[in-house]
């Protein structure tokens, strides 16, 4: 018991240092996370090149016993506009410290990589929500809910990237 507690206080400590500032959600009610960090961004607009992934990482409470998660990418330019994650949106599949089912109650740390193609255009300025819901369908519960204004910029020069990833943590 004390291994658990002592657990939960590392991550919360871990989360202060490394938190960026999301907003709740629009049109969804769904509580926000116990953090979330966009790496390379702690105040939007979060700037992201073409051609690079963008890195979530989000610390959250499963409210209660769950078998299977979806992540959902919402951009909002005057309407809803989801963004297909592909494999990227099978959530338990990017948990890092856990696996489903999840128990209730347990603090758990998930990680989602997702491009940013080539063709968004750059200058373009847009809120995303990113969401996870209990299994899969337009009317699943939302476990947690980010809003947070993304801004999409040309590539980094190709001496920056990475074979493997780039992320807004390279120099420009």
């Amino acid at each position: 018991m004390l291994r658990v507690v002592a657990y939960v206080c590392a991550l919360l400590a871990l989360a202060h240092g490394q938190t960026t500032n999301v907003q709740s959600c629009s049109l969804n009610s769904a509580p926000l996370p116990i953090n979330a960090h966009i790496e390379g961004c702690v105040d939007p607009p979060c700037i992201l090149p073409q051609g690079t992934y963008v890195v979530v990482n989000v610390i959250f409470r499963a409210p209660r016993r769950i078998q299977s998660m979806t992540t959902v990418a919402t951009a909002h330019i005057g309407l809803g506009l989801p963004y297909g994650l592909g494999e990227a949106a099978q959530t338990c599949n990017y948990l890092t410290n856990s696996y489903c089912p999840l128990l209730e109650g347990e603090v758990v740390q998930y990680t989602l990589h997702m491009f940013i193609e080539t063709f968004f255009p750059a200058g373009t300025n847009v809120p995303v929500e990113f969401r996870v819901t209990e299994g899969s369908g337009f009317f699943a519960p939302t476990l947690w809910c980010i809003r947070v204004p993304l801004s999409i910029v040309g590539p980094l020069p190709s001496s920056n990237i990475s074979a493997h990833n780039a992320t807004l943590t390279d120099k420009v």
